[in-house]
């Protein structure tokens, strides 16, 4: 486990390592994906995996301002959560397989409780003015 001292990127964070492991893995999956998935599952699925990342990374850059800091994470669960919504859709059309499906869903949920736990303690990570 890293110590909080020894954070000094959001890259240094398992929230955003974890976040980047799962949406390359749904970036080989939906390699997959037909066609005409493209502009929809596809590019979607995509998007909100990897906006979990993004927004992680722009949330510890807002460190400065507790409510910016929160926001950014709370944009971070929704995308976490609207990427479980299309893996569920990718399961029920049989685009992925229920082993896939479980893999990414659990790993969706510890991100998701990382965030959580950074929601609910800014103090231990915002800058103090």
């Amino acid at each position: 486990m890293i110590k909080k001292s020894s954070i000094r990127s959001f890259r240094d964070l398992n929230l955003y390592k974890n976040a980047l492991n799962a949406a390359m893995e749904i970036y080989e999956i939906s390699k997959s994906f037909p066609i005409e998935e493209k502009y929809s599952l596809t590019d979607q699925i995509r998007r909100s995996s990897r906006s979990v990342c993004a927004n992680t990374g722009e949330a510890w850059r807002k460190r400065r301002y507790q409510a910016a800091f929160i926001s950014k994470l709370n944009d971070s669960e929704g995308e976490a959560a609207e990427t479980q919504v299309w893996l569920d859709i990718a399961l029920r059309t049989q685009l992925i397989s229920e082993a896939q499906w479980r893999k990414l869903d659990e790993q969706y949920e510890i991100i998701l409780g990382q965030l959580v736990k950074m929601i609910n303690e800014p103090k231990k990570w915002c800058i103090p003015k």
